[in-house]
């Protein structure tokens, strides 16, 4: 309820205004929540009436009618509370139980001579002059700016002592006092409605809890955090608590190296662990217990690849670095990284599917708990095709990256190849008592230059075709499916994304097909999605008619969920004579459901035996 007074004030005093997102319902209704699948937060009969949530937002809707494969999505920061609202509602509808928020970096920064923090005037231009930053330059303390409030302060307890480096880091959260560790240097500070916190730490890295700055003088670095009005985390948390969600809050993200920007900067290990650390224990103090925490976010991109010697790997030491404080501090909640993979032949640096295999191992080391590679498809740096189609030309979405060309001169291997290599890669980590979790990061967008979505540049959305082929590739090999990301991608454009998929979501996805023997008889084993009464179809070069099995009259369905493999994926069983099917083919192999729709991707089947 405390919640919910919060967001009537500000939608009373700020006048948001509310945006719905509007799913049509799923057709045909044909029967329930596959098992697996995220169910409703409250159990219908003990659920109150929708009145009893009614909200300035609207009412609250926590049945997951449309439950589709991918089940996480990325979320943008937003200031209206109301969207956080709409999107998860939105999200839960679709049967998505995670979400993954975006977050903001620590930026060293320049002071002028009156104490003000200094941006750059280009981005893009690193030559132009600097500016004073007006987001810091609201911070004052006493007619003094923050920098030399912090700077007074610390002399006055040892004239000796000095800021060596100024630091900032914006968010639209709020904490709690564990993000202070020396409350007698260290406040809130509250300008009209701006809010921002100093923190002081030793620029040795130590973090010394000993709190002594008047012992003897020293160089300290300072952390000035401009924040938000309201705590958007425990929004998120509240409603996550509501739908079933569990939220992965992002990290602070590493400075980026001056000189070669893909990378973190090590110089400042030392103070992004002190900033990470002061704000996962204050996580740990606040939201101790709370399950729809479901641990956090490493938002510095990376590039999965074989390094010669991953110990001198720039980014990988700030990761293990940053990681060894989270483990430390929120024991048992994971870190979730997206690492991307880049196929391409004709570059530099891009890696086949050995190579990144080998990556894998040396990101697992770091302490991650997650890893969700990017597919690569909504870059163009992968290509979605099977190995027997491998000479055949390149979708002419993918042509603006990779020009005219086959799968096989554009690329080393299909995400298909990427996500078996990176799951034999877990396997023997997990041998060796390593343990982490492989999920795939299906990109919900296309390279476009005029079809762009919100504030996405030369992105736009995909459709839901595509993004089935995309679940299709990588679903047996991880055990969860996520997108980046939920705004703008699946909700730019009439109809959205996610409005295709809430009317079309239960349209068969086969994943992929096995040679299984029941009892005496063999046959072929079509693991997926909503498989259940479906027709199979059978072909392969050379079959004038293809075979069409009906499972429902002579197959077998298992809808139980797979152990290792995404929710909601399924199997059905039909008899092959595999005696009539020549050695050494592909077959192909296509699924349709009781009303006539097909799965938007066929799978095929090697016939090795």
């Amino acid at each position: 309820m405390r919640w919910l007074t919060l967001i009537l004030g500000v939608a009373i005093l700020a006048g948001v205004a509310s945006v719905v997102i509007v799913l049509r319902d799923g057709t045909p209704r044909s029967g329930t929540v596959n098992a697996g699948m995220t169910s409703p937060a409250t159990p219908p009969s003990a659920r109150p009436s929708k009145s009893a949530f009614t909200d300035p937002c609207g009412t609250f809707d926590t049945v997951a009618t449309t439950p589709y494969a991918v089940s996480g999505y990325w979320l943008i920061p937003t200031a209206d509370p109301c969207t956080w609202r709409t999107q998860l509602e939105a999200i839960h509808r679709l049967g998505g139980d995670t979400v993954v928020r975006l977050g903001f970096g620590l930026s060293p920064r320049q002071v002028d001579d009156e104490g003000r923090v200094l941006e750059k005037i280009d981005d893009k231009d690193p030559q132009k002059d600097l500016k004073p930053d007006g987001r810091f330059e609201v911070c004052q303390e006493n007619g003094l700016t923050c920098v030399q409030a912090a700077e007074k302060d610390l002399k006055a307890a040892n004239p000796g002592n000095r800021i060596t480096w100024t630091y900032t880091y914006r968010t639209d959260e709020q904490y709690g006092p564990g993000i202070f560790r020396c409350p007698q240097m260290e406040h809130k500070i509250v300008v009209g409605d701006d809010v921002f916190y100093r923190l002081v730490a030793p620029d040795d890295g130590s973090d010394d809890p000993t709190c002594d700055f008047s012992s003897k003088a020293r160089g300290y670095h300072l952390i000035l955090v401009s924040a938000g009005t309201q705590d958007s985390l425990s929004q998120l948390l509240d409603l996550g608590d509501r739908f079933g969600i569990k939220v992965f809050p992002a990290l602070p993200l590493a400075p980026r190296d001056p000189t070669e920007p893909t990378r973190a900067d090590p110089r400042h290990i030392g103070t992004l662990t002190t900033l990470t650390r002061r704000i996962v224990q204050d996580y740990g103090d606040r939201f101790q217990g709370r399950q729809s925490l479901g641990g956090v976010y490493q938002p510095f991109e990376l590039q999965l690849r074989d390094w010669p010697d991953p110990s001198k790997v720039q980014t990988l030491q700030v990761y293990a670095e940053q990681h060894r404080i989270v483990e430390q501090e929120l024991p048992g909640k994971p870190i979730l990284v997206s690492p991307y993979i880049d196929s391409r032949r004709r570059l530099k640096y891009t890696s086949t599917p050995a190579q990144v295999a080998r990556g894998f191992k040396a990101l697992a080391e770091t302490g991650v708990g997650i890893i969700a590679p990017q597919d690569g498809r909504g870059t163009g740096k992968v290509g979605l095709y099977w190995p027997n189609l491998k000479n055949e030309p390149v979708d002419d979405r993918l042509k603006p990256v990779v020009g005219e060309s086959t799968y096989a001169t554009a690329y080393y291997g299909s995400t298909r190849d990427y996500y078996r290599a990176m799951s034999q890669a877990r396997e023997e980590l997990s041998q060796e008592s390593v343990q982490v979790e492989l999920w795939a990061n299906v990109e919900a967008f296309e390279p476009s230059a005029t079809d762009t979505c919100g504030r996405q540049g030369t992105r736009g959305r995909t459709d839901k075709g595509r993004l089935d082929t995309q679940v299709a590739l990588a679903a047996p090999y991880v055990s969860k499916i996520i997108s980046y990301m939920w705004s703008d991608f699946f909700t730019c454009g009439s109809p959205s994304l996610s409005e295709e998929i809430a009317a079309d979501w239960n349209r068969p996805i086969a994943a992929e097909a096995q040679r299984v023997k029941r009892q005496i008889q063999d046959g072929l084993e079509v693991r997926g999605y909503h498989l259940g009464d479906a027709k199979v179809t059978l072909s392969w070069q050379g079959l004038d008619t293809p075979r069409v099995v009906d499972s429902a009259t002579v197959g077998w369905h298992d809808p139980a969920p797979i152990p290792g493999l995404p929710a909601g994926t399924e199997r059905i069983w039909i008899p092959v004579d595999w005696t009539t099917v020549p050695a050494g083919v592909w077959v192909r192999v296509d699924v349709t459901s009781p009303d006539g729709r097909r799965s938007a991707e066929p799978i095929y089947f090697h016939n090795s035996v």
